[in-house]
């Protein structure tokens, strides 16, 4: 089964990582109908064909998804969506 693995260290703080990954959340309830809970410091999602969780902690996030077959096509977009969500929440990427 395909799968997302994407880490981003960042300087907000855990509580101001929860905030910002409750924000990402609402916006998949509404764009994606994706449900979602807290599991400690995890949020969980899952929607037909896709689940997983983003981790947070003081320092770094850390988005974990299991794409089904039918969406597995669609990996690399949902990779960039990520992507950009972080960049908007987090900050852009650091490089090394």
């Amino acid at each position: 089964m395909p799968s997302i693995d994407i880490r981003r260290t960042h300087s907000l703080g855990l509580e101001q990582a929860h905030a910002a990954v409750d924000k990402v959340a609402q916006r998949m309830r509404e764009k994606f109908g994706v449900d979602t809970r807290w599991d400690d410091d995890t949020l969980r999602f899952s929607h037909m064909g896709v689940d997983g969780g983003i981790a947070v902690s003081a320092h770094d996030v850390h988005v974990q998804a299991r794409l089904g077959m039918l969406v597995s096509a669609l990996k690399p977009r949902i990779e960039n969506e990520i992507h950009a969500k972080l960049d908007e929440y987090f900050g852009p990427a650091k490089t090394p």
